[in-house]
């Protein structure tokens, strides 16, 4: 089955905003659920005469790869992982998790959670993020997953307001926090976003998955689109798990450490979705491998930000070391 990544950040607040209408396409997660098979890599076929290559990340440590920038046609998860050597295998780079007073640390951004127009944290940081998008820069997608509930936070979008299946079960009229981002099992339920009607079939139709069989109609769902300069772009191996052997198919720690705090942001990106599943085939979208969907109101109000990588082992005092890397989060709920 397909497996979520069910972790979430940490909340933040501003005044209030208007909530959005929109809604996902069931399909959305059927092609989802099929790209983040339990595979170690997804093919994606171009044609030869389909593709170029361009350099990586110049003046810095990555300027001597190449990356295969996809033109052609394309092939994206109907077949199997190719046979042969999987060559990013086991390259995610050990960087453990620790304190975050400690020196490691010093200074590189946490992933903010609040993405709400206007917000500002209160950490200064000096790394930018990109601020175009990914393919513009060199960067290719390496993995797509989704989280149960929104790790992020956009006050009237996605937020501590917002009802799904398993909150409006439990009547958390008080919406604690900590209650609010719990679901049966292992799983913690995020931020959810304001669509759901218990009265419209839309959301309480069962539906049978094929892949990701704990998604469940009604729900929200952040899904995350890893992008890095370092992947194996434009080839069988591009789409990995998990998505570390992505991100540093190509980089070595030897390399690693030669990077600035600037050349890292330049380089590894993550784009961020946020939908309500809903049982109708008029939301259909045919492809979610490339990145989050641009349509409309869909991929046009984005915060861009530099943080780290996310998840349940990371809090106020224990700090990722996968850092400065860019966000790209869409504020909407689709």
């Amino acid at each position: 089955m397909c497996p979520s990544e069910d972790k979430y950040t940490d909340e933040g607040r501003m005044e209030e905003s208007s909530p959005s209408k929109a809604v996902i396409p069931l399909a959305i997660v059927t092609v989802v659920s099929v790209v983040c098979m339990c595979a170690t890599a997804i093919v994606v076929a171009t044609q030869d005469n389909g593709s170029a290559s361009a350099p990586l990340g110049s003046g810095s440590g990555l300027s001597n790869l190449n990356v295969i920038l996809n033109v052609g046609d394309t092939d994206f998860a109907t077949r199997g992982p190719p046979a042969g050597d999987n060559p990013c295998a086991g390259k995610k780079l050990d960087l453990p998790n620790i304190e975050c007073i400690n020196d490691a640390i010093d200074g590189k951004p946490q992933a903010g959670a609040n993405v709400t127009k206007g917000y500002k944290g209160d950490m200064e940081v000096d790394v930018e993020p990109i601020d175009k998008p990914y393919w513009q820069s060199g960067l290719c997608p390496v993995n797509v997953h989704w989280h149960l509930g929104a790790e992020h936070y956009s006050l009237g979008e996605y937020d501590e307001a917002g009802k799904g299946p398993k909150s409006a079960e439990d009547d958390h009229d008080d919406h604690d926090d900590h209650d609010h981002r719990k679901l049966a099992g292992e799983a913690r339920l995020g931020y959810q976003c304001r669509h759901y009607d218990a009265n419209d079939a839309r959301f309480t139709i069962d539906y049978e998955w094929k892949h990701c069989v704990d998604m469940k109609v009604g729900e929200t769902y952040e899904v995350h689109w890893p992008h890095s300069a370092a992947g194996s772009c434009g080839t069988v191996n591009q789409y990995q798990t998990p998505f570390y052997d992505g991100v540093f198919c190509n980089l070595d720690m030897d390399t690693l450490v030669t990077l600035g705090a600037q050349d890292i942001a330049n380089n590894v990106g993550v784009q961020a979705q946020v939908f309500t599943i809903v049982n109708d085939e008029t939301y259909y979208y045919p492809d979610l491998m490339r990145g989050m969907v641009v349509d409309g109101e869909m991929g046009s109000d984005i915060a861009y930000y530099t943080g780290s990588t996310t998840g349940t082992s990371r809090d106020n005092t224990i700090c990722s070391q996968y850092s400065p890397i860019t966000w790209q989060v869409d504020r909407k709920c689709h």
